[in-house]
Order: C-alpha cells, then sequence, then structure tokens
C-alpha cells in the first residue's frame, strides 16, 4: 500500500505532521508493507532568499498582526515538543525552497530520502541554519549521506530535478491540495493538516482493509 505526503521544508505543520504521522504508521499492523513517498511542495514558490524574518513575512501574508504570528510559532513549538521535536521560535527567515525539493527528490536516488528530509526539517526549526543558505544545505546534504560533489553540481544546476518537483505541485493542484502536509493513501483517501496520531492510524487501517478486499 502507498502513501504519497506532500511536504515543504518551511512548513512547520509538515515538520509536526510528519513526525505524527510516523507515530501513527508504527503503531499501524501492517506497516512493513506500507510505501511511503515524499511529494514536493511549495508554500511560497515566489519566494526570494533574503533576510526577512520568518515572522514578519508570514504574518503579512495572512493579515495577521506580529504578535499573533509568534503565538503561532509558540503552538507550533508546543506542538513538536509532543511528539519530541525540538523548535526554536522566531529565528528562521524568509526564503524559496525549489533547491532543497530538487536534492530531496536526488537523495530518493542514493537511499537517504528520508534521512534528509529529517535533517533538512531539524536545520530549519530546530538549529534554525538556514537551508536557503547554498553551503547550509550543502552540509546537511552531506551529513545525510549524499556525495558532495554530486550533492553540489545538484544544487547548482537549476534544472536538475526540477521536473520532478514540478510534477509533483501540478499533482497537488489537480488533487485540490490547498496547503501541506497533505496525505493520500492509496490514490483513494485524503488526509490534510496536522492530525492526531490516532487518525493517522485509523487512516491506513481503513485505506488497507478496502484494498486488501479489491
Amino acid at each position: 500500500m502507498q502513501v504519497e505526503i506532500w511536504t515543504d521544508i518551511a512548513c512547520p505543520w509538515c515538520y509536526v505532521g510528519r513526525a505524527r504521522f510516523g507515530r501513527g504508521l508504527a503503531a499501524f499492523a501492517h506497516r512493513d508493507q506500507v510505501e511511503v513517498v515524499h511529494r514536493s511542495y511549495e508554500l511560497n514558490p515566489q519566494a526570494e532568499n533574503g533576510n526577512v524574518p520568518i515572522i514578519d513575512a508570514v504574518a503579512a501574508q495572512y493579515g495577521r498582526t506580529r504578535e499573533q504570528q509568534v503565538a503561532r510559532e509558540e503552538q507550533a513549538a508546543s506542538m513538536a515538543a509532543s511528539v519530541g521535536l525540538d523548535f526554536r521560535v522566531g529565528g528562521r527567515v524568509l526564503g524559496n525552497t525549489f533547491d532543497v525539493h530538487r536534492l530531496i527528490h536526488f537523495a530518493g536516488t542514493r537511499g537517504v530520502q528520508d534521512r534528509l528530509l529529517d535533517l533538512a526539517f531539524r536545520a530549519n526549526f530546530a538549529e534554525e541554519r538556514s537551508i536557503h543558505d547554498r553551503q547550509a544545505l550543502l552540509d546537511v546534504a552531506v551529513e545525510a549521506g549524499l556525495d558532495a560533489d554530486e550533492a553540489r553540481q545538484v544544487i547548482d544546476d537549476p534544472e536538475a530535478w526540477a521536473a520532478q518537483v514540478r510534477a509533483d505541485e501540478r499533482r497537488a493542484a489537480e488533487l485540490g491540495a490547498g496547503g501541506v502536509p497533505f496525505f493520500v493513501l492509496n490514490r483513494r483517501y485524503g488526509v490534510s493538516g496536522v492530525q492526531p496520531v490516532e487518525t493517522f492510524t485509523r487512516a491506513l487501517e481503513q485505506a488497507w482493509s478496502e484494498w486488501a478486499a479489491a
């Protein structure tokens, strides 16, 4: 059975939702027969790398005050802590994640995609290392197990794995995904947002029972 997960490394809810799904999957009796496929999604595809604090950028984007956005960050930090994740509030900057997504697709060909996802999320939210910085991203890639020269070639070639990222995003649009995280089970059932661990387990059980019957 296949589960596709659309995420963006810049999304705090994806950071938490991915961890919750992992726990839900661990509680699923047939977890060894589930293939998890990462899909790309950009929350701000037009964003440019710079020094604008993420709190100010997102507050402006959604018409919130800075205090309201700080409260949402603190809520995300609390949710992250509940699943054992570290989360620093306030230090990230707005940036473009297209290069990160391209590199994640490449990592799938080297068997370290999950590792790179984990480290990229951790770098962004727990360590406040800018994933938009070329050298920082390369450091994370090497830490995940990618060859430095190969990773550098991917990062420096704007078309490397770009088609795969764009295909993921087109598919998300076709499915009506208005945000992330977005989970699709067996290309039939959609689950969106940061759901409780038990919700993910129940969704897996339902999808499995119908898939097995078919």
